[in-house]
This record gives C-alpha cells, structure tokens and sequence, in this order.
C-alpha cells in the first residue's frame, strides 16, 4: 500500500484498452472521432460476496467484516488488495518499510493503525493496533479505504468511484484530485487493473443479468448499456469507467470490455474473459461461422490483428462499441465494413 497521502510520486498497470501489463496487447485500436459525452458515475457490477475457498480460512471472517463497513468496500475488493499489496503474506516488508498484509508504511499506520485483533490471531483487541496483526491490518486497510471512497466523492469528477478509490490507496488522494481521476503514473495504473481483475476471482457467484440460456444473458447483459458511450481503455466487469489515452476524459466501454462485462454476470462471476480482443479470440470454444447463436462473441480482423468484437445479438445483429465518438449499440454483420473482414466466432459458458 502505502497510504501515502498527498504522494505525488508514481505510485505500478496500464489501465483500459491499450497495452495492459497483465495481457501484454493491444485491443480495439480505434481512434477515429471526438472524445465521448462524459457520463456522471459508473455502477460497480461485482457481486459483493466471496467465492469460496479463494480466500486463506484464517482470514475469511475478517476479510467479511472489512466488506461491511461502508457501501463501497467490499470483501472482494479487501481481498483483491490484500493480494496485490502482500500476497497474503502477514510478515510482508516491503523495501519501503510497508508492512503486513496490507502493506501500511509507519506514518500511515500511526494515523488509521486499528486494533481489532489479538495476535493469536483472536477477534479481540489486545491493546496495540499491530499492521502484522492480520485481523489489525485488514481492518484498517478497510478503514482507510471507506475514507478515500468518502474522499474522492467529494472530488466529484465522474468515473468509476472503485478506480478512483484505488488510486487514491497507491498514489494519495491529492494525486487523484491533481489529474481528476487516476494518475498517469504507470504504477497506480497497473496497481487499479491489477486490483480489478483480480475481484473477479474473489467474488461470488450470483443470478445473471436475466433469465434464460447463457446467451440471453450475455445478450441482456450487452444491451442494458446501449447508448453508453465508447472509451478506449475505459470498462471492465465493473462497468463502465473512464478510459486514457483518447479515452481519457470520457467514462464507458470498449468493445472489449463491454464482452468482460456481458461474460462475467452473465456467468453470474464464474467466467471472466481476457481483458483485449486479440486474447478473447482464442479463448473460450471455437464455433463456425454458420453455427453462430446469441450470446456468441464476434471477432473482426480489422487491421492486422483481431482489433474489435462484438457479441451477436441474433437475425444476422450484434452489439459492440465501435470507436471512439461513438456509443453502445447494435449493427449489421451484412454492412460491408463488416462483412468482408475477416471473423472469428468464440463461445463462452
């Protein structure tokens, strides 16, 4: 962590569409138009309960009890974090002298430091907030986070509030007010993708986003943000959010992340597709052209690589978020832009 606020320094992912540290490509490359109508928020989509057995047994009870203390942090996220600040390693010691689970530098720590635990690892307070006292050290970073949530509201720039939040956690809340959303900095990039992504594993299953087949639901889950605008590198399993680059100002999904979104609930969390076209073309099962049905994704070799997908819709449709200026919404796969690129079909569930 490092709870550094007012830290102006960089603090580690590239976040959206573009070359992500997680995947390693580059995904639909369209830069053509003005920037998008800016929306006000973006929903966060992740179920906010815990996949079982993703978490140590030890810390479960606490991981839930962080989750409970403000709307906006959830236990998957407390996890997540965990993950990426420690590995779950209560000795942790980073080279900055970030300590524990959560990583909390002294200074920090001397400011939010909880005592919730004994050392033992039993649920009640033994007099010293320790950041090696896991139950101590999860309880604070939950604190600090409803904090920066609390913070960055009061910023009121628009995005998604769980990126923004993250943000704040790695690079301090007067970086993110600085850039009106989060830093350029490759590290707190890397650092809110990273954390992102990994909810999805965290999160517990829930009902999907309609009844029906696999494909109806990723269809509903699609067609929910119709009119949403296009955001390079912006969206995810979330929802929407802002994007860089040409996407920077501008809060939405891309065509790939639109595709996440769609997978994900309607998998009720149980799948979560790579974050780039390039890498969801060869993931899931392969299906011929003529056997293509709704809830299919859709890949478009527009360039020189598969650089857009959409997911068919049915009677020769499909929904994507084309480009930049655009929106979510549905087109032909007779237009010709379309129909004479090269495709590859992939289904999922």
């Amino acid at each position: 962590m490092n709870g550094r606020p007012g830290r102006a320094g960089p603090a580690t992912l590239v976040t959206g569409c573009a070359v992500l540290g997680l995947v390693g490509s580059l995904v639909c490359l369209s830069v053509l138009g003005a920037v998008g109508r800016e929306q006000d928020s973006a929903p966060v989509g992740f179920t906010p309960g815990l996949k079982p057995g993703r978490v140590p047994p030890e810390y479960v009870s606490w991981i839930k009890r962080a989750g409970e203390l403000c709307p906006e942090v959830s236990a998957p996220l407390v996890a997540a974090q965990i993950e990426a600040e420690s590995g779950w390693n209560p000795t942790a010691v980073s080279p900055a002298d970030a300590r524990g689970l959560s990583q909390f530098i002294p200074a920090t720590w001397a400011t939010w430091g909880v005592d919730a635990a004994g050392k033992d690892g039993g649920s009640r307070p033994d007099g010293t907030a320790d950041p090696f006292t896991p139950g101590d050290a999860i309880m604070t970073q939950a604190r600090y986070d409803c904090w920066l949530a609390d913070e960055v509201k009061e910023m009121r720039l628009g995005g998604d509030l769980t990126r923004l939040m993250l943000a704040a956690y790695n690079a301090g809340p007067a970086a993110v007010k600085e850039y009106k959303g989060v830093p350029p900095y490759p590290e707190t990039q890397n650092y809110v993708t990273r954390i992102i992504t990994a909810m999805a594993r965290y999160s517990g299953g829930q009902p999907g986003e309609a009844n029906g087949s696999f494909g109806s639901r990723v269809v509903a889950g699609a067609k929910k943000w119709l009119g949403t605008p296009y955001s390079w590198g912006g969206g995810g399993p979330e929802g929407p959010g802002r994007g860089f680059a040409q996407g920077a100002d501008t809060v939405g999904f891309d065509c790939s992340s639109l595709v996440q979104y769609a997978v994900y609930h309607a998998s009720g969390g149980a799948i979560l597709p790579p974050r780039v076209s390039q890498a969801q073309v060869t993931s899931g099962k392969a299906v011929p052209r003529d056997g293509i049905r709704p809830g299919d994704v859709i890949g478009f070799q527009l360039g020189d690589s598969y650089d857009h997908i959409g997911i068919y819709i049915g009677q020769g449709q499909f929904i994507h978020a084309p480009k930049t200026g655009d929106v979510v919404k549905i087109s032909s796969l007779d237009d010709p832009y379309y129909a004479g690129k090269p495709q590859k079909v992939r289904r999922f569930g």
